[in-house]
């Protein structure tokens, strides 16, 4: 399956920036592509788009073509998502608490969340795209905010588990989206993460070629800086687990895909990464 991407425009604005992560402002240029480039921090090891478009053009690339790709795809993100987090240990089950709330930032059309609800689970959404957003609204009868989470404003301690899917490495400032994910999340609450892995074997088989090396793309994080982030913003750090060992079309046999796919998920190569932290009780 293709990765959804397009190409900056010529009306966007681009700027430069200092380390995500650690705020370096020493930069190493790592791939210099069209339109787009990105860098890496000789400090802390993140991978940027460096300069890189300001996040009101980065959000307003998703339109329409973005929906019709998300209600194409779907089903196939559904079963990923359940597959990923069945892999890390949560496998969602029927709730008879009311109360239990989940938030799912990026829901796309709002599939993951209709799937919670039908188990008892209160749900909740966030969707810069507009067309998704009011998709699921209106067929699924969803609650999902038209926007970001920051101008979502949901109130302090308010979630037990918030989940994001291929979100994370499309945001500008990490920084203020994880203080915002940590100020909702109830004391004791969960965060799945999950992104793209550059360390991952693919990535350094294909380098700037890599599916995940695109303009739509602001960080590209390992397990480490990933974690890393994770950790400075309070949450304690459980565990990870990655999977995909090589893309569909790579060239590679079957049999050879095969066998990296079983091994990326006990070695932990794997092209795409979920995490599970937890916010602090005290």
């Amino acid at each position: 399956m293709k990765t959804f991407s397009t190409m900056p425009s010529s009306g966007e604005k681009m700027k430069k920036i200092g380390c995500p992560l650690c705020g370096s402002s020493e930069v190493l240029k790592l791939w210099d592509l069209e339109k787009y480039s990105f860098s890496k921090c000789p400090v802390c090891s993140l991978v940027y788009q460096n300069p890189q478009p300001i996040a009101l053009d980065v959000e307003n690339r998703y339109d329409d073509t973005y929906f019709n790709y998300e209600i194409e795809n779907e089903e196939t993100f559904l079963n990923l998502m359940l597959l990923g987090l069945k892999d890390i240990g949560f496998i969602p089950r029927v709730n008879l608490d009311e109360n239990v709330k989940v938030l799912d930032i990026g829901c796309a059309t709002g599939l993951f969340l209709d799937h919670m609800k039908g188990l008892g689970w209160d749900t909740y959404g966030v969707e810069v795209c507009s067309s998704a957003a009011e998709y699921g609204n209106r067929v699924r009868n969803l609650n999902i905010f038209t926007g970001t989470l920051a101008q979502a404003d949901f109130p302090d301690n308010m979630f037990d588990v918030v989940h994001l899917s291929h979100v994370i490495e499309h945001i500008n400032d990490p920084n203020s989206f994880l203080e915002n994910i940590v100020r909702v999340l109830k004391p004791g609450g969960v965060l799945y993460c999950v992104t793209p892995n550059i360390s991952g074997l693919q990535s350094h088989i294909f380098k700037e070629r890599w599916r995940s090396v695109i303009p739509d793309h602001m960080i590209l994080y390992s397990v480490k800086t990933l974690k890393q982030l994770l950790v400075k913003h309070g949450l304690i750090y459980k565990k990870h687990k990655t999977w995909g060992g090589m893309c569909a079309g790579s060239g590679y046999p079957e049999s050879i895909k095969k066998f990296l796919d079983r091994t990326a998920k006990i070695v932990g190569f794997g092209d795409v990464v979920i995490t599970k932290s937890i916010k602090p009780t005290n």
